[in-house]
C-alpha cells in the first residue's frame, strides 16, 4: 500500500511581543501574540529527513523581534504584512504564509486626574485580532475582535418561538440581553486605514447593540452585521459569533418578596451560541 504526503504546514505559535515606543512626553505599548505558518515545498523534510528547505521556527521568532525594531507594531495588520513580505521575499520554497495576531489592550493609569505617561493597566479580556494569508499573487486581510462583552437591561425580548413537549421557557418582552462578541471581517483590495476602521467598527457594534430593539440574539447579530457592511465600503464580509449569556430572574416569592426584574442569577453554562456570516452581494 502506497502512502502519499498530503497537505502540510509548519511554523511558530504564540510568539509574544511587547513593543515600547518612547516619545518625549509619553510612552506607548503594544502587546502582541503572533502565530506564523508556512506552506510550500517541504515534502523532503517529511519523507527523507532533508531539512535544507526548512527555515527554523526559532528564526521565525527572531524575525518578529527584528522587524518589530524596524517597523512600528501598530496597526497590527501592517506589521503582519511586513512579516509576510519578508518571509516570501527570502524563502522561495514558501508558497503561502499565514500570520495570526492578537493584541491585548493596555490603558494608562490615571494619576491626579490625568493619564500617566508611562504606567499602564491591562484592560479586561477584550482582544484585537488579525489573520493574514498571502501568496506571491494574492493577499487576504481579515481583522477582528474577541471577548467584547456587552449587556443591556432594556430593549430585548424573546417570544413566539417554536414549542414542543420539552419546552419550558416562557415568552418575554423584557429580558437582560448579554453576549461576548467575537467578530472577524474581510477587507477588500486597495489602501485601507486599518487602525481607524477597526476602532470605528468596534464603535458601530456597540452603538448598534445598544439601540437595537432585539427580538432575539439572531435578530441582533444580523442587525450588527448589516450595519457594518452598509457603513464600511472596505469590508466585504463579516463573521459573527454571539453566545447568549443568560441572566435568570430569581424567584423571591418564598421570602414574601416580589422580583420586578431587579435580581438575577448569572449563569455561565450552558449557553446558546448564535453564529452567521454576512456578505455583500
Amino acid at each position: 500500500m502506497g502512502v502519499r504526503l498530503n497537505k502540510n504546514n509548519y511554523g511558530k505559535s504564540r510568539v509574544r511581543l511587547l513593543r515600547v515606543t518612547r516619545r518625549e512626553k509619553q510612552h506607548e505599548v503594544k502587546d502582541l501574540t503572533l502565530s506564523i505558518r508556512f506552506e510550500g515545498d517541504f515534502d523532503a523534510a517529511h519523507t527523507a529527513g532533508d531539512n535544507r528547505k526548512i527555515l527554523a521556527t526559532d528564526t521565525m521568532k527572531n524575525t518578529v523581534y527584528v522587524l518589530a525594531k524596524q517597523y512600528p507594531a501598530e496597526p497590527v495588520e501592517e506589521f503582519a504584512l511586513h512579516l509576510i513580505e519578508h518571509f516570501l521575499t527570502y524563502n522561495p520554497q514558501v508558497a503561502r504564509v499565514r500570520v495570526e495576531a492578537t493584541e491585548r489592550p493596555w490603558s494608562r493609569i490615571p494619576l491626579g486626574g490625568k493619564p500617566h505617561a508611562s504606567a499602564f493597566t491591562l484592560g479586561g479580556s477584550e482582544r484585537r485580532t488579525a489573520v493574514l494569508m498571502s501568496t506571491r499573487e494574492e493577499t487576504t486581510v481579515r481583522a477582528g475582535i474577541e471577548d467584547l462583552t456587552v449587556l443591556k437591561t432594556a430593549g430585548s425580548g424573546f417570544e413566539g418561538f417554536l414549542r414542543d413537549p420539552y419546552t419550558t421557557l416562557e415568552d418575554t418582552r423584557d429580558r437582560i440581553l448579554s453576549t461576548v462578541i467575537r467578530a472577524s471581517w474581510l477587507y477588500g483590495a486597495g489602501e485601507i486605514p486599518y487602525g481607524p476602521i477597526w476602532h470605528s467598527v468596534r464603535q458601530t457594534m456597540l452603538e448598534t447593540f445598544a439601540e437595537h430593539e432585539s427580538r432575539s440574539l439572531q435578530h441582533t447579530l444580523y442587525t450588527i452585521g448589516e450595519a457594518i457592511l452598509k457603513t464600511f465600503d472596505a469590508i466585504r464580509e463579516i463573521r459573527l459569533s454571539l453566545p447568549n449569556k443568560h441572566y435568570l430572574l430569581v424567584d423571591l416569592s418564598p421570602f414574601g418578596m416580589e422580583n420586578n426584574n431587579e435580581i438575577f442569577q448569572p449563569v455561565d453554562e450552558p449557553y446558546g451560541l448564535i453564529e452567521a456570516v454576512l456578505r455583500k452581494e
